[in-house]
């Protein structure tokens, strides 16, 4: 690849990771060769294309437009360049999925293994993100996420299983101390376990039965980032600090076990699982074909 090219792609990972540094962990090459390249396509082109402070880097008005019309331009050269792999035996080059933490950690165990055993020459590179981003701004090629939350204009594709369920649990000895709750606003007065989106922004625990649906906002001694604490939040639980309210396949080793036991199993509510979403162009890298092929199959 020229030159030219090798930095119009080193500035757009810049742009879109918000940094040299964040830039050269998502593409894999130096802080220091990132700089080089801007530097080099800034003499080029005359302007300058990144504000940068000790603290950030942003990208000037030249350089927000030169960056809008590169993701769908660079695409395509990807994409172009993509197409010999179909004149392989085996596809080869770099999947990035950007996922929640509920699919890395309850969904993608049972799938990566296997289809990284079946493409070795692929590389498969996860960025966890709970908030939902613009999945191709954000350099990646493929995302995954529920339902109400897919971007428009993509092709969906489930992944996983096709039904999930959120339980509601406290330890023997929390439930022996502090009682049951019959209700779901019984909840209010008991310690409850919470978890919080990095805006800051705490779901409301929601509850159905017989068409009936019951959305309550309990308080506690803990909040936890979802996905990157929950694990604490749990340990919490089974520990006897409170109630907590989470995907079933989080805390089913722990009700299997006794450590927690069910509480308000009649409304808990059922919901539909993940999906594989990216977008619906002709050509797709050949990577992201064989993932698809690959959970298409199971």
């Amino acid at each position: 690849m020229t030159t030219e090219f090798q930095d119009l792609f080193a500035f757009l990972a810049v742009v879109q990771a918000g940094g040299f540094r964040e830039g050269a962990r998502a593409s894999g090459a130096s802080a220091s060769s990132l700089s080089e390249a801007v530097r080099r396509l800034e003499t080029r082109l005359g302007v300058r294309l990144l504000n940068r402070t000790t603290r950030s880097v942003v990208p000037t008005e030249a350089g927000a437009r030169l960056a809008e019309r590169l993701v769908p331009a660079l695409g395509e050269v990807e994409a172009a360049l993509d197409v010999v792999n179909s004149f392989r035996d085996r596809p080869t080059g770099t999947l990035r999925l950007n996922v929640p933490a509920t699919v890395a950690r309850l969904v993608l165990p049972s799938i990566v293994t296997p289809f990284l055993k079946a493409y070795p020459e692929i590389r498969l590179e996860v960025i966890v993100e709970d908030s939902f981003v613009d999945m191709l701004a954000a350099g990646c090629d493929a995302g995954i996420r529920y339902d109400e939350r897919l971007e428009q204009d993509m092709i969906a594709v489930p992944i996983g299983p096709r039904f999930q369920r959120f339980v509601t649990a406290a330890s023997p000895g929390y439930l022996h101390e502090r009682g049951r709750p019959g209700h779901p606003r019984d909840l209010l007065g008991h310690a409850c376990l919470r978890g919080q989106f990095a805006s800051g922004a705490m779901p409301a625990w929601e509850f159905e039965r017989d068409g009936e649906v019951v959305r309550v906002d309990p308080t506690g001694p803990l909040i936890v980032r979802l996905g990157a604490a929950v694990d604490l939040a749990v340990a919490a639980a089974v520990s006897g600090l409170g109630v907590i309210h989470l995907f079933e396949e989080w805390l089913r080793p722990h009700l299997d076990s006794g450590a927690l036991e069910p509480v308000l199993e009649p409304w808990w509510q059922t919901f539909t699982g993940p999906f594989l979403y990216y977008p619906g162009r002709r050509h797709l890298p050949a990577p992201l074909r064989a993932f698809v092929d690959f959970v298409r199959a199971r």
